[in-house]
């Protein structure tokens, strides 16, 4: 027979009352000695609680959703581990899902995590402008994440794109470089507007100018595409700098497939700050966006709302940092 929360009762010698409050964390305190006969009990009978019948008492799933444009690109694919060990430490099951890019996609997976009523969802858009009007009607709460489309009403959680580009492209300059190029993800979102105005400003200061920014896909394979093009362009280069590491990654072999060496003939910076960039050859010296931090703070932003502990939309700006490698013509100790 399966065992019940009456039977840890029993042996612990408390009321199955108090046994909830100790598997629930409350609503009433517990004392030590009482938490330790409970949890001496659950360990002896091996029990495991009804999630299903919690679920319906609480009118929770105790789920959450992510849905990300693309798990190709390295960024996307730490951040999505950073949330998973976060709603892991939050009692909460992670639901990953990637639209590839595809707003069809993106619409499908959102029906799909309404009909699955979870409990919350962070959303990174694959649109510029993304179609949440289910969202809105079912009144699912919604922490958009990296990327924050204007006008949706949702909470967000994002970094200070415009700021951090500015202070990269202004470190990059400081190596003595006078032809910078900027190779930029889609123009139409907003997170890659932002880093582009961070260029410009940095470029105003330092009172250079430079062509516009060549845009193109958030992936290895667009910066290298761009970057051979500019090359065999016959265009004066000796500065790049990327809006996403995965461009930086694609750039940097098309240098060296070109014979160029970075940094002595080009240095490149550029921008998340991912695993796959800090032990490349040379090691990227990149914007890091500090997943951890986006993990922890949009876990607990969406916790908040599933938990109405926030009334209105709550919007959080995280300061990045930049990571310094060998890429940008430094030359730090290590990884």
């Amino acid at each position: 027979m399966a065992i019940t929360r009456a039977d840890v009762a029993r042996v612990a010698g408390v009321s199955p009352a108090l046994v909830s409050y100790v598997l629930n964390g409350g609503p009433r305190p517990v004392s030590a000695e009482a938490r330790e006969r409970v949890l001496a009990a659950v360990a002896e009978l091996n029990y495991r609680p009804n999630r299903i019948a919690r679920a319906l008492r609480e009118n929770r799933t105790h789920s959450i959703a992510m849905l990300m444009p693309d798990h190709r690109n390295p960024h996307f694919g730490e951040l999505a581990q950073a949330v998973e060990d976060e709603a892991f430490r939050n009692d909460y099951m992670l639901i990953i899902g990637t639209a590839d890019n595809q707003t069809e996609r993106e619409s499908a997976y959102l029906r799909a995590f309404v009909d699955r009523q979870v409990d919350g969802l962070l959303l990174i858009s694959a649109a510029s402008h993304p179609d949440v009007s289910m969202l809105d009607e079912v009144r699912l709460p919604v922490v958009l994440l990296d990327r924050a489309p204007q006008g949706t009403g949702f909470s967000s959680v994002v970094i200070d794109n415009r700021t951090a580009a500015a202070e990269a492209v202004e470190h990059l300059l400081s190596h003595d470089r006078s032809n910078p190029v900027c190779l930029a993800g889609p123009a139409e979102i907003d997170a890659v507007q932002e880093r582009v105005a961070g260029w410009q400003d940095a470029l105003d200061r330092a009172g250079m100018t430079a062509a516009a920014p060549v845009h193109t896909s958030f992936s290895s394979e667009g910066g290298y595409r761009a970057m051979r093009e500019l090359i065999t362009s016959g265009r004066e280069i000796d500065a790049v700098f990327a809006t996403s590491d995965a461009q930086a990654i694609g750039a940097i072999a098309a240098c060296a497939e070109a014979g160029l060496r970075v940094p002595d003939d080009l240095a490149v910076v550029g921008f998340d700050g991912t695993e796959a960039g800090r032990y490349g050859q040379p090691s990227l010296t990149s914007v890091d966006q500090d997943v951890a931090a986006l993990a922890r703070t949009a876990l607990e932003t969406l916790v908040g709302l599933v938990r109405r502990e926030h009334t209105e939309a709550v919007h959080r700006v995280l300061r990045p940092r930049l990571r310094i490698g060998r890429s940008c013509g430094c030359t730090p100790e290590g990884p």
